[in-house]
């Protein structure tokens, strides 16, 4: 998937020169938590979020810095402070030329660059003409829609065991004498493991092949100093 399966095409703008009191209301008012800033030529140039609100003058929570401290910062991030917590207009507290990517960017790389840069909202791009945005929400959306995907119909016990051993013992967690029974699309799981992590990662790639109604968990836990054996948490119930 890429970036044009999942944004939003129809997004909301604003001006640099939107004032702050309108941008707030707006994003109250059609809970988003962020806008596109366009000028009067229609060029993206900037966005602004909730976050850009959390230092403001009106609400009390302007940076308060000793004299100290605000020698070392220069005179120039004083000031640029001082816009920031008390600007009236879109342009005094928007991030300007943000980070932007085009219709066909893989989603691999939109949250690379979400997380990369702390941000929840990339805006696309078709040239300099704003196409649409893609949110956190979106990426939300699209982990969702997955649960409607078109069944495998090479998804057989035989197919799903070799995929499931397959993709397993291609890790450096795979459990030891790892083995895996199937019938009518429900999983067994049988194996030694070190860890809990590795049993829900194996319980997690199971769950993930095509075809899988149900997975069983036979794995035992051993400690590697003291050799202690303990059944699966599913095993040890159904033996009480």
């Amino acid at each position: 998937m890429r970036a044009h399966h999942i944004m939003t095409k129809d997004w909301i703008t604003v001006t640099p020169h939107t004032t702050i009191e309108e941008a707030a209301k707006i994003m109250l008012q059609t809970h988003i938590s962020g806008l596109p800033v366009l000028n009067a030529a229609g060029t993206l140039v900037g966005v602004v979020s909730e976050s850009d609100f959390l230092r403001r003058n009106e609400i009390g929570t302007g940076r308060k810095r000793p004299a100290w401290l605000q020698f070392f910062l220069g005179p120039g991030k004083v000031a640029a402070e001082f816009v920031h917590e008390r600007g009236r207009r879109v342009e005094d507290v928007m991030t300007p030329d943000p980070i932007t990517v085009d219709e066909e960017t893989p989603l691999e790389e939109l949250v690379r660059l979400m997380e990369k840069n702390d941000i929840k909202r990339l805006p696309v791009m078709s040239g300099t003409t704003l196409k649409g945005i893609v949110t956190r929400s979106n990426l939300l959306q699209a982990v969702a829609s997955m649960a409607h995907e078109i069944p495998d119909p090479t998804a057989d016990d035989d197919h799903i065991r070799d995929r499931i051993i397959r993709t397993v013992n291609k890790t450096d967690w795979r459990p030891i004498g790892f083995e895996v029974t199937v019938r009518k699309g429900i999983v067994h799981l049988h194996g030694i493991i070190t860890n809990d992590k590795a049993r829900q990662a194996t319980i997690v790639a199971a769950e993930n092949t095509a075809g899988v109604k149900e997975v069983h968990d036979h794995l035992c836990l051993v400690d590697t100093y003291s050799g202690f054996y303990v059944e699966s948490p599913e095993d040890m119930k159904a033996a009480s």
